[in-house]
């Protein structure tokens, strides 16, 4: 049988999928599995032993506008799949599928989409229902058993063998113990004060002797520099020198990644690696990391904080989660002390 995924389009969402993936592999062993992706989250499924297939859709690209789809939905005919399993909850998706012929069609069932899927799951209840457990549901709605609720980000060994030539040039020698520090976030309210971080590497450098290393996209250079800036110490900087892959190996070699919520944070669990996540305006039940290493989650409550030594102007309290991507003062991080990050990463150290 030759089974279709059509996955999400975050790179966090991707990986909470995996699961998922691994679950239809042990259901379908001998089956050709595919995965229908967009080109910013292909790393992350680029070296998954449980997929034969990557299929990229280009929609910014090649797979643009009305042309583009037809073009799409030509190649998925093309390649003749049996099934399609929509993790994606879009009409658009389940309509690709439709149109390009496959004939059995899974995936959550909404109201405006039932007519295109021929084996409809129910959609969730619970509002808190994590992530992993959403795709899950899709699994064993095809009678998957589910054993594995971890997810894993695997990493090749090219990649591996960089990050230690590189931290071998950055003086990191075998017996080291390194802490990374992921300051970035696709959004502005995620995001921990750049002067904690400054904070935290220096006490973590002169109280717990460790390397530490400020990591980041190629997005997040001038705030990491800025944050080194703020540092009596001199930390490793590799933000914006490392592929996603690259940085999965980085996080690998680390013995504890401390990051808000965002995709670094989960890869650095997908790898197995020990990590402190700080969660604000995003709820840690639905989207917290899951992997095999130890993890610490620090999330305050703020609704009843009415004010704050950062921020005297704060007169009454908020509600977070709140997913509130336009908030500018975001609280919920600050009110995360540099004493408790700390602790955590000490706790996590022993």
């Amino acid at each position: 049988m030759r089974i279709l995924i059509i996955e999400v389009n975050w790179l966090g969402d991707v990986l909470f999928s995996t699961p998922a993936i691994k679950a239809l592999r042990e259901r379908f062993p001998e089956s050709h599995i595919a995965c229908l992706i967009v080109p910013r989250v292909k790393e992350v499924l680029a070296n998954n032993p449980y997929i034969d297939e990557l299929m990229i859709n280009d929609c910014d690209g090649v797979h643009k506008g009305w042309l583009g789809k037809l073009r799409l939905i030509r190649e998925l005919r093309e390649k003749k799949f049996d099934m399609a399993v929509l993790f994606h909850r879009s009409f658009t998706r389940a309509a690709l599928t439709f149109w390009a012929g496959i004939p059995r069609r899974v995936g959550y069932s909404t109201w405006k989409r039932r007519f295109l899927l021929t084996d409809r799951a129910p959609m969730p209840k619970k509002d808190s229902l994590h992530r992993v457990e959403h795709y899950l549901g899709i699994a064993a709605a095809l009678g998957c058993d589910i054993q594995d609720t971890l997810y894993e980000f695997f990493t090749a060994e090219d990649d591996e063998r960089y990050i230690k030539k590189m931290l071998q040039d950055e003086g990191v020698v075998s017996g080291d113990v390194i802490v990374c520090l992921n300051p970035g976030g696709n959004w502005f309210p995620k995001r921990w004060p750049k002067e904690y971080f400054s904070r935290l590497a220096d006490r973590l450098i002169d109280e717990c002797k460790v390397k530490v290393i400020l990591s980041g996209a190629y997005s997040d250079i001038n705030l990491v520099r800025e944050i080194a800036g703020g540092m009596k110490n001199k930390p490793i900087i590799t933000a914006g020198k490392t592929t996603l892959q690259q940085s999965a190996a980085l996080f690998k070699e680390s013995d504890v990644v401390v990051s808000a919520d965002s995709g670094p944070l989960h890869i650095a669990a997908g790898v197995g690696t020990n990590v402190v996540g700080l969660f604000g305006p995003t709820s840690a039940l639905i989207t917290g990391p899951r992997g095999k290493g130890k993890i610490k989650l620090i999330q305050k409550d703020v609704s009843a904080l009415s004010t704050h030594r950062e921020n005297p102007s704060w007169t009454q309290g908020c509600t977070a989660p709140c997913y509130d991507e336009k908030c500018n003062d975001n609280r919920c991080m600050q009110a995360i002390t540099v004493d408790e990050v700390f602790a955590a990463v000490k706790e996590l150290l022993r």
